[in-house]
């Protein structure tokens, strides 16, 4: 049995909950998310609070492996409904660090504009739901309301120069530590 999946959820009162068949819509301050349920697991809303269970069927018992699945599953939406309230009412941050000398970043007309040490800048366009902000010319702050969405654009931003272990140069999540390798000895 999942434990997380056993979990209900609290739902804040100005997040507002719908469900209908198979797809449960959260909506909150910062915007609207959508999610498809798996046919296996049950959702009940009641009184600001959100609970799972699963539904049985004959064909789940097949195999040990089938049943592992389904529970995977259960637990899994309890997390991506639970990341969906809080995208929606809170919002996530990651924030990447630019380590090296002349490494700089600015956002000027959603254009995130990076000089990386390459012999050409870099202009990535953000995206439409996302929030790109540079609070210092090496620290940059990516904001939005989907967790998915957001670790998927910080990790694109890395991708263009991922740290390398001698120096620490590139760019790295803030709170990364990057373990050093020593370098040739004389």
């Amino acid at each position: 049995m999942s434990n997380i999946g056993k979990e209900y959820i609290n739902v804040p009162t100005e997040v507002k909950i719908n469900i209908n068949n198979d797809v449960i819509m959260v909506e909150g301050k910062y915007g609207k998310l959508v999610q498809n349920l798996p046919s296996n697991v049950y959702v009940i809303y009641d009184n600001h609070k959100i609970y799972f269970s699963l539904k049985e069927s004959l064909e789940s018992y097949d195999s040990n492996l089938m049943i592992k699945n389904k529970n995977a599953m259960w637990g899994t939406i309890r997390t991506l409904i639970n990341n969906m309230i809080k995208g929606v009412s809170q919002g996530f941050t990651i924030r990447l660090q630019l380590v090296g000398i002349g490494y700089r970043a600015k956002v000027e007309n959603n254009i995130l504009t990076l000089k990386l040490g390459y012999s050409h800048i870099i202009n990535y366009n953000i995206p439409i739901n996302i929030n790109i902000t540079t609070l210092k010319p090496t620290l940059i702050s990516i904001f939005g309301m989907d967790l998915q969405y957001v670790t998927r654009i910080a990790a694109n931003i890395r991708s263009f120069k991922k740290p390398e272990p001698y120096k620490g140069k590139g760019i790295k999540y803030l709170t990364e530590i990057i373990n050093r390798k020593e370098g040739k000895k004389k």
